[in-house]
This record gives C-alpha cells, structure tokens and sequence, in this order.
C-alpha cells in the first residue's frame, strides 16, 4: 500500500475502541444531523458480526422493535460514530450468530460471559 494512503488511513483511524466480541450487546451512539441541529441517537443491540481490520473494519447489530428485527452495519472508525458501550458481554461459540435471525423469544437468549 502506498506511503498516502497508509497516512490517511492512520488519520482517520479512532485510537481507542472497547473489546467487544460476537454475542455481547452493545449500544452504539450515531451521531445524526436533522437539518441544521445535530443529536446522539443510540442503536441497542446484540453484535452479529464483527467484519475486517483496520479502517474497513465493520459490526453488525441486530435489535428488536416491537417484533421486527432490524439489523444495522456501522463502519467503527466512521466519524458519525460517538461511541460504542458494551452493556453485557455475551458467550456463543461462532464468529458469525446468523442463526439468531431464526429464533424468536427465549430461545434467543445469548448467555451472559464470566471473563
């Protein structure tokens, strides 16, 4: 990779993140601009993915509401991030959870991590 675009990915890169793993529940606070006033909205939910390295690097967060799932990519080191909280760590045993997509109530709990 040329000297440039090594620098600027250095530039943009945020210096410090949480650890977070797939399963852990997160929220995420997007920072998000309606006309000229700009607020912190927060994305709660459960990491589906965790996706490359470095500036590239991309989560996955998957939420209820009411009883539509939605799932959302943030790109981590994107400025409209504010910040990423982990409110519970998660134990699972796969990098990638898809099957939660096809579970529904409790069967959907992820079990909490003792570190």
């Amino acid at each position: 990779m040329s000297q440039n675009i090594e620098t600027i990915h250095q530039e943009n890169k945020k210096a410090e993140q949480p650890a977070f793993r797939t399963g852990d529940t997160v929220t995420v606070n997007i920072k998000v601009i309606e006309g000229t006033k700009e607020r912190i909205q927060p994305f709660k939910g459960v990491i589906i993915q965790h996706k490359n390295t470095g500036i590239s690097e991309t989560l996955t967060v998957r939420k209820m509401s009411g009883s539509v799932a939605v799932e959302r990519i943030f790109p981590i080191h994107s400025p409209r991030i504010d910040s990423i909280v982990i409110d519970r760590p998660g134990k699972v045993r796969q990098a990638r959870i898809y099957y939660m997509r096809n579970l529904r109530g409790k069967a959907a709990r992820i079990l909490e991590r003792q570190d």
